[in-house]
């Protein structure tokens, strides 16, 4: 497969609102550097230290997002460039990520993960703690992060309404809180959701992001 061909023909599918993030976890420089030189300017990592390798090899007008789950101790390795942290599972983790922005005199966009997916492996919040968190002093005293959206993962399954429903019931909570909390805010506008099988079903449902790995490099290496 082309890489180059794989990512200009995901674009041509995407409508205008939507944003594709090349998912390159365990694949090697060269790789990426291929899909730069076709266009691409997003890619995807959930590894902090595999993300600053490739950070420090790369073109540095790349956005980088980290879609993985964040161990505390992994925010300094990614905190002074990082374009969007997706995987934002509870409040300690936000803290946490607000001190390591203020040392590095930066404000970090973030997403709320929530857990849509009829399986117990996904990280995520549910609707109750989320309200929690953003009801909360520690979170409205962060001036070092931005929370500009929600993320969740679909369950993998081949069930396609299963998939539909879960995308829809994000795209609800999107609604919620926007309404309820971000209602002045243009930058709460991000639904992260679809991955290489699933893509389109979230686009109809309503996604800005969408988080293709496989689609465009071929199998992840699971040896890595």
């Amino acid at each position: 497969m082309s890489i180059a061909n794989e990512i200009t023909k995901i674009k041509s599918s995407l409508p205008p609102t939507t944003t594709l993030i090349a998912v390159s976890k365990t694949k090697p420089v060269e790789d990426l550097q291929q899909a730069y030189d076709a266009g691409q300017r997003v890619f995807g990592e959930n590894k902090a230290l595999e993300m600053r390798d490739k950070h420090e090899a790369l073109p540095n007008d790349i956005q980088w997002h980290f879609i993985g789950h964040l161990q505390t101790n992994k925010i300094k390795y990614i905190i002074s460039y990082v374009s969007l942290i997706h995987s934002i599972d509870s409040l300690n983790l936000l803290k946490e990520v607000n001190i390591a922005a203020t040392k590095k005199n930066r404000v970090v966009d973030c997403l709320l993960q929530f857990h849509i997916a009829n399986e117990d492996t996904k990280y995520g919040l549910l609707l109750h703690e989320a309200h929690e968190l953003l009801n909360s002093a520690e979170y409205k005293a962060m001036n070092n992060i931005r929370v500009v959206g929600v993320m969740g993962m679909a369950t993998f399954t081949d069930n396609r309404e299963q998939i539909r429903q879960e995308f829809k019931n994000l795209k609800n909570i999107f609604d919620q809180l926007k309404e309820q909390y971000f209602a002045e805010s243009n930058c709460f506008k991000e639904i992260s959701m679809g991955m290489s099988d699933d893509y389109s079903i979230a686009i109809e449902e309503g996604s800005t992001l969408v988080r293709v790995g496989s689609a465009i490099f071929g199998k992840r290496n699971y040896a890595v």
